[in-house]
């Protein structure tokens, strides 16, 4: 067993060496894109490194690394399928645009350790559960913990899966995704993940862990704020012409009858 100090300090460690390795890929292929699909799998490395850590493990810490798993590689090998042969994202080249002769090591801080970092600090629940690794026998909290994460993987699979298929279709180019689970919210998909994430944390603060609660506040900040919401729409528009009625007519995040024109 490791105190949580030496688990969050290894996670740490892990994570940033991770995130290097994977810049001077990104840099020797001019796309540091590839840290997206890396994302999710970061998660399912920081969890692990910390169950072994403090094995033998607790049924509690054992579902919060499982769970993590299950939501991390779905996330990883989507984005990965997605983007594949369709070069660096627009985010990206945008900023390599910017920066110039300067990009190389300043994607190192601005893209992948700040990532790192971000990573890290979300992850605080997972690694604060396996190092309490309590014993106390899992309860209902647990069990809405699962539900509301079970919740919001069907959201985030579905509204990915529904969107990839409406832009496969040729006929619906410049056109807005306005069905399925996208009638409902304008970003199924991020609300799936504030789901994820808040189901975890409520199954690691039943461990003892309720203290890590800015951590889901701050990935609920970034969907709704930073790099989700804000970010997402901030062009579209521009793309898409339609996109201003669907905004008039559609909830932003969470979900809701469509409202009247």
């Amino acid at each position: 067993m490791f105190s949580l100090a030496q688990t969050l300090v290894t996670n740490l460690i892990v994570i940033t060496a991770a995130m290097t390795a994977l810049w001077l890929v990104g840099t020797a292929r001019r796309d540091v894109s590839i840290v997206d699909p890396f994302w999710g799998t970061g998660f399912v490395i920081v969890a692990w490194v910390a169950w072994f850590m403090n094995s033998p493990a607790s049924l509690r810490v054992l579902t919060l690394s499982s769970l993590t798993t299950i939501w991390g590689l779905r996330l990883s090998l989507f984005l990965l399928w997605r983007n594949r042969g369709h070069g660096e994202d627009r985010r990206y080249a945008a900023m390599r645009s910017h920066y110039g002769s300067r990009f190389w090591w300043m994607s190192l801080f601005a893209v992948f350790l700040l990532q790192a970092a971000i990573l890290w600090f979300v992850s605080f629940p997972i690694q604060c559960a396996a190092a309490l690794n309590s014993s106390v026998p899992p309860g209902w909290i647990d069990a809405a913990g699962i539900t509301i994460w079970g919740f919001g993987l069907f959201f985030e699979t579905v509204g990915d899966w529904q969107l990839m298929r409406f832009k496969l279709n040729p006929n619906n180019a410049g056109r807005v995704m306005d069905h399925g689970l996208w009638r409902y919210t304008r970003h199924p998909n991020y609300f799936g993940d504030f789901c994820v994430w808040w189901g975890l944390y409520l199954i690691a603060a039943a461990g003892g862990a309720g203290v890590t609660v800015f951590s889901p506040l701050l990935m609920s900040f970034l969907l709704l704020r930073v790099s989700g919401v804000r970010l997402l729409e901030r062009t579209i528009a521009d793309r898409r012409p339609d996109y201003a009625a669907y905004v008039a007519r559609t909830n932003a995040f969470l979900p809701g009858p469509r409202k009247a024109s």
